[in-house]
């Protein structure tokens, strides 16, 4: 079963950093082979997509701020989060995606929390 941890949030200052891990584990493919992607939930909101590894797309609200990347030697995907806004406060979740023809399958970390606050 593909395990997805996160790691890396806190509480900053606005116009701090964090750079937020995932680490992948019980793949049944190369990790290579998942599509992966951060996505948040602010408090009381719906979750929302945040950055695509593999397309490097972003939403509007962190272009210029937020930066993905991925690691597939160590199974690894990255958020690195520049020039914190308040606005970004949510526990950020890390996502892999397997597609299978038509279908693809989901998978979810349990998430970190980013609170951005002065």
């Amino acid at each position: 079963q593909v395990q997805l941890v996160e790691s890396g949030g806190g509480s900053v200052q606005p116009g701090g950093s964090l750079r937020l891990s995932c680490q992948a584990s019980g793949l049944t493919f190369s990790f290579s082979a998942y599509a992966m992607s951060w996505y948040r939930q602010p408090p009381g909101k719906a979750r929302e997509l945040v950055a695509s590894a593999d397309s490097a797309n972003y939403a509007d609200s962190v272009k210029g701020r937020f930066t993905i990347s991925r690691d597939n030697a160590k199974n690894t995907v990255h958020l690195q989060i520049d020039s914190l806004k308040s606005e970004d406060t949510a526990v950020y979740f890390c996502s892999a995606r397997m597609i299978y023809g038509a279908a693809h399958r989901d998978y979810w970390g349990q998430g970190t929390q980013v609170t951005v606050s002065s």
